[in-house]
């Protein structure tokens, strides 16, 4: 009772200072061992409460240089973001002390009062970002990561080596979907379950949806996955939900990439048809790392005998979460989930998020006058993705390129290719970069400094020696002292560029004694 009236403030602490900690005074003559004694011998709580700069300097420095990345580069992988300073604020906070195995009101240890609190708020709000009716939705929120929450689900609802179908990786599908090769199964899921996967029209660069309906009536899957990492287009959720319903299978849409747009109602929403949605936390949603699992609940249809049959989902779901796959939930990622997700339901949410499309549309328009090939031709969502084969580079030595002069893109598999270690694709996205206010004409200027990083990638490509390997890109450049001046004068003028736009609280740990700022443009 005295720590809660402290915590509301009707109580003061009579506190002083000792060796750069606080005593309790008045509270260690009455109970156990006295202030004097704790300090002469728990010596380690001065080292719990010592900041990072004392304990871990050189951890100091590692965050002081990645902080200097991110605000002297831009950042364009279309699944990276930056969350919020308030949402750092409750990763970073005490949340992460406490454990919470089970589920609010059924937990296994006592101490989850406000854990409990924290977790239903997620919940709530969950179901209200997607403007979801709870008698008709439920949502798991405890699930770690994207590809746990889709293995969870797939463990809870299908029998060990029942089939799966999903979007094939080199068609811009992810590897938890199931992804395998001729020879190698590559995802854990495939080992698990049976994959077959749908591709993209290779002449459209859209979904082959007639394909995906000719190979379900063949490989009659218990499930099919709506889900990608580097697909422009959006969703034919309807023709999916149709051919779910005409094998039975469980319609799962993974909106890992897509969540932010469809929070803000600016691209269609997957829940009018699937069963299942998963989505990541962190991508366009503009949270801390996690995921959710949402599952529908109710009345699933009418049978013959006119008898209510219900979804039996909730249960499978949580089961497989807890204790199926996971222990304890990450309750300091609980706590920045049920601030990002009160964010998200807030006008400058929705203005960002049009935003992001908006970008993503200059961004587009921006490359193919300049003689970029994007699959299917441009975008309708978050980010684009280039097929490089026109301008003969490929995307691992474009990627290498562009992280040299700071900026962050990702090489991508492009329908057609064999490996995905040399891909013939890179992949951009804008959320990112929204984040920090960049601007149509400011996406103008990252497709300038993209066609400059490619131009620079070919000329290095040019300089190799006969039958050269990727290996010998870096080398090749380092060897040449004009390729090293082109890069430090491109690099430069992408750091001016960048320094233009804040980014989220990069100056929020402060250096006993040094400017935050200055130390880190030192970098």
């Amino acid at each position: 009772m005295f720590l809660r009236r402290v915590a509301v403030g009707v109580t003061k602490l009579n506190v002083a200072p000792a060796n750069g900690r606080f005593l309790l005074r008045h509270m260690s003559s009455r109970y156990g061992s006295t202030a004097e004694e704790r300090e002469a011998r728990a010596t380690w709580v001065k080292q719990l409460n010592d900041p990072m700069e004392v304990v871990a300097p050189e951890v100091v420095d590692i965050i002081e240089r990645e902080k200097a990345r991110q605000f002297k580069g831009l950042e364009v992988i279309a699944s990276e973001n930056f969350c919020s300073r308030a949402v750092m604020e409750a990763i970073g906070s005490i949340m992460t002390n406490s454990s919470s195995d089970g589920y609010p009101g059924a937990r296994y240890s006592g101490g989850t009062e406000y854990l409990d609190i924290i977790e239903n708020w997620c919940m709530e709000r969950a179901l209200q970002v997607f403007r979801l009716d709870p008698a008709k939705w439920g949502v798991n929120v405890q699930t770690l990561t994207g590809s746990i929450a889709n293995f969870q689900t797939y463990t809870g609802l299908l029998k060990p080596h029942e089939r799966i179908m999903s979007l094939d990786l080199p068609h811009g599908g992810h590897l938890s979907h199931g992804y395998q090769t001729a020879t190698k199964k590559v995802s854990a899921v495939s080992l698990f379950f049976e994959t077959m996967h749908y591709r993209l029209d290779e002449k459209t660069g859209y979904i082959d949806y007639d394909g995906m309906e000719r190979s379900a009536s063949l490989f009659r899957p218990k499930l099919i996955v709506a889900g990608a990492s580097a697909y422009a287009r959006l969703f034919d959720y309807a023709r999916i939900r149709k051919i779910c319903d005409e094998h039975k299978a469980i319609m799962m849409a993974d909106m890992a990439h897509l969540a932010g747009l469809v929070a803000a109602d600016v691209i269609p929403s997957p829940f009018e048809y699937a069963d299942i949605v998963t989505t990541t936390t962190n991508k366009s949603l503009r949270g801390p790392r996690g995921a959710l699992i949402f599952y529908r609940k109710g009345v699933k249809e009418v049978n013959k005998k006119g008898e209510e049959v219900l979804y039996d989902y909730e249960d499978k779901i949580n089961n497989a979460v807890f204790p199926g796959v996971q222990g304890a939930s990450h309750n300091q990622k609980l706590a920045g989930l049920a601030i990002s997700l009160k964010q998200a339901m807030t006008p400058e949410y929705k203005a960002y998020q049009q935003q992001v499309l908006r970008n993503s549309s200059k961004l587009a328009q921006c490359l193919i006058e300049k003689g970029y090939e994007l699959v299917s031709g441009g975008t309708d969502n978050h980010l684009v993705l280039i097929d490089l084969k026109n301008k003969g580079i490929d995307g691992s030595r474009v990627e290498k390129v562009l992280e040299w002069v700071r900026i962050a893109a990702n090489k991508n598999t492009v329908p057609g290719d064999v490996s995905a270690v040399i891909p013939g694709g890179i992949r951009l996205g804008t959320p990112a970069l929204t984040s920090r206010g960049l601007l149509e004409a400011d996406f103008a200027q990252v497709a300038e400094f993209f066609d400059e990083g490619v131009k620079l990638a070919l000329k290095i490509k040019a300089a190799e020696p006969k039958g050269a390997k990727f290996k010998d890109f870096e080398t090749t450049m380092k060897s040449n002292k004009e390729f090293q001046s082109e890069i430090s004068k491109l690099r430069h003028e992408v750091e001016e560029f960048a320094m233009q736009f804040p980014t989220i609280d990069i100056f929020i740990l402060k250096v006993a004694g040094s400017d935050p700022r200055a130390n880190i443009l030192s970098k």
